[in-house]
């Protein structure tokens, strides 16, 4: 019996590379010996945080569908099959005792290889509404993990496990760092602040928002941590000018995403689901922004999740420019929802996923090679 070895797909934003990473890390924990591949798209983020987090990536060429596009489509088919070609020998070559997939293109064509090598395979499914890939695959999966009740629609119940979503243990660790973040950030731990972050690229409607309506943020004197993303960043700073005023920080990015945490007293953000799983462990008051633009309208559905048990309140990206700042106003200052909204988020927490996860993935692989 030698070691464990397993092969994890998928990738293509950061909301499926580092739950990915996260479970990795939690089957070393538990099995330091084991070994991991993972398969990604060429071209995409994963193919440098993968590595960067000390784990080995090998690239397949493989894209998803361009909406609105039937020549970009063309040569999908021709992606598909060679990408399918490649990984079953990339399963040939490394005979994993298991195949776990987190979503995004590659996950497809490695998880099919993997049921025609009769290899066990497992899926994460991060959203409260699955996608059309996952869907068919997880008819021949062992187990699906799931994040969010009522996953029955879309997966064979028998197969479901609902353990959470991984997240990065060091940005959700904010127990009593509320002066640190004030400190860093160069605000008053006295002063009401609010956090905006759309993720590492940014989200042009929260971006727009707070621009149009920044002078009531200040009237108010509340201060504002407001991370752009790069593609805004530079414009904004063009605006605003460099010391636009004290009350407001203006980052591209977020290197102590704990930190800014702390610092805030109600976050606005986009409703990835890696994203919900970290504010549920924050534990605070969150106004959620679904993006428009993801497969599926993911975000919207992630979203009511929350909406429903009363625990984040939403607003739609076309509404967002003329009424996202004065509803965040108007939250602040009702302490009584505010702390409904902390309260209810918190119960939505599911902080062990990864470990749980793994425990999953090292049952399948036992199963197999005894």
């Amino acid at each position: 019996m030698g070691p464990t070895k397993i092969i994890i797909s998928g990738g293509g934003t950061g909301g499926h590379i580092f739950p990915a990473i996260a479970i990795a890390n939690a089957l070393k924990r538990m099995e330091p010996e084991c070994e991991i591949l993972f398969v990604g798209a060429n071209g995409r983020m994963e193919m440098e945080k993968v590595p960067a987090a000390g784990y080995k990536i090998i690239g397949l060429n493989i894209s998803g569908i361009q909406r609105g596009s039937i020549v970009k489509n063309l040569g999908l088919p021709f992606k598909v099959i060679g990408s399918v070609r490649k990984a079953l020998k990339i399963i040939e070559e490394f005979q994993p005792d298991v195949v776990v997939g987190v979503g995004g293109y590659a996950s497809g064509p490695i998880l099919f290889a993997a049921s025609l090598k009769k290899i066990p395979y497992l899926i994460q499914e991060q959203n409260s509404y699955a996608g059309i890939t996952n869907k068919w695959l997880g008819k021949y999966a062992e187990k699906v993990c799931v994040a969010f009740d009522g996953m029955e629609q879309f997966f064979p119940a028998a197969k479901l496990v609902k353990t959470g979503n991984p997240v990065r243990r060091e940005v959700v660790d904010v127990h009593n760092k509320h002066h640190a973040g004030a400190e860093l950030l160069k605000l008053d731990p006295l002063k009401k602040t609010i956090l905006v972050t759309g993720g590492s690229l940014g989200a042009g409607t929260l971006n727009k928002s707070i621009e149009k309506h920044i002078s009531a943020l200040i009237d108010a004197d509340v201060q504002l941590i407001w991370q752009t993303g790069r593609f805004y960043y530079k414009g904004i700073m063009e605006r605003l000018g460099p010391d636009f005023h004290p009350n407001v920080r203006v980052l591209e990015f977020l290197n102590r995403m704990d930190l800014a945490y702390s610092a805030a007293d109600l976050i606005i953000s986009r409703a990835g689901a890696g994203t919900i799983a970290e504010l549920c462990l924050i534990k605070k008051p969150v106004i959620l922004v679904p993006s428009p633009n993801v497969a599926e309208d993911h975000q919207s559905k992630n979203a009511l999740a929350l909406v429903q048990n009363n625990a984040a309140m939403m607003i739609a990206d076309r509404s967002a420019t003329d009424t996202l700042v004065s509803e965040a106003l108007n939250l602040l200052n009702d302490r009584e929802r505010s702390k409904i909204y902390a309260e209810q988020i918190g119960k939505m927490a599911l902080p062990d996923a990864d470990n749980l996860i793994a425990r999953h993935v090292m049952l399948l692989a036992k199963g197999r090679s005894n």
